[in-house]
């Protein structure tokens, strides 16, 4: 059938651009995650919707369509509380293994899902390795207690291809905004989301009131869903669509925090982050009210 006639819909500047409804967001997205379209019409659907910006009624098809297609994780004894990461490290520790692992401890099975589109970072997923969490090879169940990492292209080996699409235009699509949102489990789920820039927070909430989903949003460590260890951010909580605020932002940067390494290779990542679940160096507070969080959204997912 083919997308030109929506590409020529949200294709008309940021000014003339007309919104997709959900149901052709969803038609839209299926398309091009089956492959059924041509890579000209890819690269002309990612630039778009650059220009354009995504509605929260279309990141809601563009949902629906990937959830779909999705191989999903069997559902479990408790809810599967689920950490996208595709930032990693730049200035700071990626902290998104401690936050995995902590949350683990809670008793929650827990599952981290990446792939490699910052190429100059230190990713989440090294970390991982170095503290040897397991990284799925197929689809199959996290127990309560544990964390595991799967990459992309196992949940969809498509959702890999457009984000890799970045590579050849240099900027970021709807499939970047796809897979930090995406539910991949039968069961209950609690999605950890973020945002870096504000403009996207208000998207991302009134997309998970659209889709129902049970997920926490706040604002991320450089484009990680692990809270600033040093900042109080505002959080937003989300129980099947339901809406509240969980923390109000406070100002300040504190200029230190105990015990967090100023080198962020993966080694003195790792390091850390044992010693912190160690009992050794103190849980950051930003991220130990993150984990409070995630346990009580857990318990009505």
């Amino acid at each position: 059938m083919g997308i030109s006639h929506y590409i020529k819909e949200i294709g008309r500047g940021a000014r003339g651009a007309k919104p997709l409804s959900r149901e052709q967001a969803a038609d839209l997205f299926g398309q091009v995650l089956d492959g059924t379209v041509t890579d000209l019409e890819i690269g002309g659907f990612c630039l778009a919707m650059r220009i354009k910006g995504e509605t929260p009624e279309e990141m809601a098809g563009f949902l629906d369509a990937t959830h779909a297609r999705l191989n999903r994780l069997p559902a479990g004894d408790r809810p599967l509380v689920v950490l996208p990461s595709y930032n990693g490290a730049r200035k700071l520790p990626v902290l998104t293994p401690l936050l995995a692992l902590l949350v683990a401890r809670e008793g929650l099975p827990v599952l981290v899902h990446g792939s490699a589109t910052e190429t100059s970072r230190v990713l989440a997923s090294n970390v991982l390795q170095a503290l040897d969490v397991p990284v799925l090879s197929q689809i199959g169940s996290i127990a309560s207690g544990e964390a595991a990492f799967a990459p992309t292209e196992l949940l969809n080996p498509a959702l890999k291809r457009l984000l890799d699409v970045r590579r050849v235009v240099g900027l970021r699509n709807p499939g970047h905004s796809v897979v930090k949102l995406m539910q991949p489990s039968d069961g209950p789920s609690v999605v950890v989301a973020s945002y870096t820039h504000p403009e996207y927070a208000r998207t991302m909430a009134e997309t998970f009131e659209l889709t129902g989903m049970t997920a926490l949003l706040s604002r991320g460590l450089e484009g990680e869903v692990v809270s600033d260890p040093r900042r109080t951010a505002q959080i937003l909580g989300f129980v099947r669509g339901a809406r509240s605020e969980l923390q109000a932002q406070a100002p300040g940067t504190a200029s230190e925090v105990p015990g967090l390494p100023q080198d962020i290779d993966v080694a003195t990542t790792a390091g850390y982050t044992r010693r912190v679940l160690n009992g050794e160096l103190p849980v950051p507070e930003a991220i130990a009210v993150q984990v409070r969080h995630i346990t009580q959204l857990a318990s009505h997912a």
